[in-house]
């Protein structure tokens, strides 16, 4: 039986670790690099004969994709975002589509957040340049505020919001507003935070605002123009997220006005990005490609869950980490 496995876009699956001779042992492996903007077509084209998708961020999976591949029957996601494939396409179509479980990337992301929020507030970025620049004698220039005597706004308390929100409720002790309407109030206050029904709420209470939700239809640029409005002067941005979540020209238009005082993002809006993007010339503006994940632990773990996916699936045993598990699965094809 000949099982073809391409691993398509990603950078990151491998390096560290055993899994791709680990799925050399399954089948045939390929890596293919396309275009993040390719058509469902020609991607359709470029995977034919393949059977297991091994999927970055890009490019996305489209309902055109769908109906013109026949032969993949499975899409694992290395990572547990998984907005740049069609689930109701792919439902329809018989594939299967997985991702990493969340708790995989749980702590790397989490601690990156935190990290960044230090960073913006602390303003750690600019004193080292000043430094590397000769600058020492203006140290005076970067006094920052302790997190402990401030508001943070955690918009999604799933998976990795709900981590962050511990960390600083139980180790900084900031106060944590929480906005999330698919969690319970129960659920939040028992870990020690403040559950708001309106976002408005959340962000005229918080210094500082960190986004931790999916990205859809309803959180696309969720912090918009109007958002910001609603926000204090001198607010702090992070995320970890989705880069989608924030609109990247509202948010250049409240960093230009002065009311938000730092941005620090490991996504955003349309990554990759060069040095030409227009949130680069601010130096309040702290940007990390897309790093949430990249710890060997985390790393170690999503490669092992993509394998753990595949070797489940072709042992007909239950898969960790299903998106959509079609009632009518597509057949898997091969030559024997």
């Amino acid at each position: 039986m000949d099982i073809k496995i391409a691993i398509v876009n990603s950078k990151s699956f491998g390096i560290y670790t055993d899994a791709i001779e680990k799925l050399k042992r399954l089948g045939d492996v390929v890596k293919i690099d396309v275009p993040r903007d390719i058509d469902g077509r020609k991607l359709a084209e470029m995977l034919k004969g393949v059977h297991f998708i091994v999927a970055s961020v890009t490019p996305f999976y489209s309902r055109e994709f769908f109906e013109n591949n026949n032969d993949v029957v499975m899409i694992v996601r290395h990572g547990i975002g998984y907005d740049n494939i069609d689930v109701k396409a792919a439902e329809e179509h018989g594939v299967i589509v997985a991702r990493v479980p969340g708790w995989r990337e749980r702590e790397a992301v989490a601690e990156l957040t935190i990290a960044l929020m230090l960073a913006a507030l602390r303003r750690v970025v600019e004193a080292a340049n000043s430094v590397r620049s000769g600058r020492w004698h203006e140290r005076a220039k970067y006094v920052g505020k302790e997190l402990s005597s401030l508001t943070v706004g955690v918009i999604g308390f799933g998976n990795i919001g709900s981590r962050v929100a511990a960390i600083l409720a139980k180790g900084f002790n900031s106060r944590v507003f929480v906005y999330d309407p698919y969690v319970s109030r129960a659920y939040v206050e028992r870990i020690g935070c403040i559950y708001v029904e309106k976002l408005e709420d959340l962000l005229r209470e918080s210094d500082i605002i960190t986004l931790h939700t999916i990205l859809t239809e309803e959180t696309r640029h969720i912090i918009n123009r109007k958002a910001f409005e609603e926000m204090k002067n001198g607010v702090i941005i992070v995320n970890t997220a989705r880069g989608e979540l924030i609109d990247t020209s509202a948010l250049i238009e409240y960093i230009e006005k002065g009311k938000v005082a730092a941005a620090a993002l490991d996504v955003v809006e349309g990554e990759p990005i060069d040095e030409k993007h227009p949130l680069q010339k601010y130096p309040n503006v702290i940007i990390t490609p897309h790093i949430g994940a990249y710890t060997y632990e985390a790393l170690k773990g999503m490669d092992e869950a993509v394998v753990e996916a595949i070797e489940c699936y072709l042992n007909n045993k239950s898969i960790d980490g299903v998106v959509v598990m079609p009632r009518k699965r597509r057949i898997l094809k091969t030559q024997s």
